[in-house]
């Protein structure tokens, strides 16, 4: 649920607004009453990808075609 905060306050109490939407509390900032602005926490920045990571992991074997009673069960047969 957001909460409704005036720019007044919200000027004096910045930092504890900040820790506030930081734990997920979507906080609206309202200028004479009216909606003016959102502070909403940033989304997680997901891991990067590194190509290679498996490299001399995986033999040959891991691409080879699955056996016929297997590759029978995966596809509900």
């Amino acid at each position: 649920m957001s909460k409704i905060i005036n720019v007044h306050e919200a000027k004096t109490h910045f930092s504890r607004l900040l820790e506030q939407a930081h734990a997920g509390q979507e906080i609206i900032l309202a200028k004479a009453g009216k909606p003016y602005a959102r502070l909403l926490p940033l989304a997680a920045v997901p891991a990067r990808r590194q190509p290679g990571r498996l490299a001399g992991k995986v033999g040959d074997a891991f691409f080879e075609p699955l056996p016929e009673d297997e590759l029978a069960a995966w596809e509900g047969r």
